[in-house]
């Protein structure tokens, strides 16, 4: 029995719509990194993007549990002495909510050439609307 490994041409990708209203973010960003690496398909191969392009709106609306709301901290640092910028995910909401879930999603990627191709397929859009319609994505639920 040989293992299967995909070839770059034979690669289909669909688009997958995420809806992240009332959905708990490390779910969501779960089921996102796993589509856009293809390892929700059974022609999964660890060394080619085989992965899904996705689309996720109502970002805004994504909600943490516990008390990460309060007490999560985003730090970025600027390269210089003193520049390191904290903020709160309630301030990122309402200053960027898309960048809440590209973070997520971005921590469960490989950090690599790969990886960076990948994340490029990721689409995030604050609203309900967003300007891939004609693609006909299939929406894909997460459990609350």
């Amino acid at each position: 029995m040989k293992t299967y490994l995909a070839k770059v041409g034979e690669i289909k990708r669909e688009h997958l719509l995420f809806d992240a209203s009332e959905a708990p973010v490390g779910r969501l960003a779960v089921k996102i990194a796993n589509a856009l690496r293809g390892k929700d398909k059974p022609t999964y191969t660890p060394h080619i993007d085989t992965g899904a392009n996705v689309i996720v709106i109502n970002a805004e609306k994504a909600v943490f549990t516990g008390k990460k709301d309060e007490r999560k901290i985003y730090q970025t640092y600027t390269g210089y002495r003193s520049g390191l910028k904290e903020t709160t995910p309630q301030k990122l909401r309402e200053s960027d909510p898309t960048r809440i879930i590209k973070s997520a999603v971005w921590g469960m990627l490989p950090h690599g050439r790969l990886g960076r191709a990948q994340f490029r397929k990721l689409k995030v859009y604050a609203g309900a609307e967003y300007p891939q319609v004609a693609q006909k994505p299939v929406k894909v639920t997460v459990e609350k």
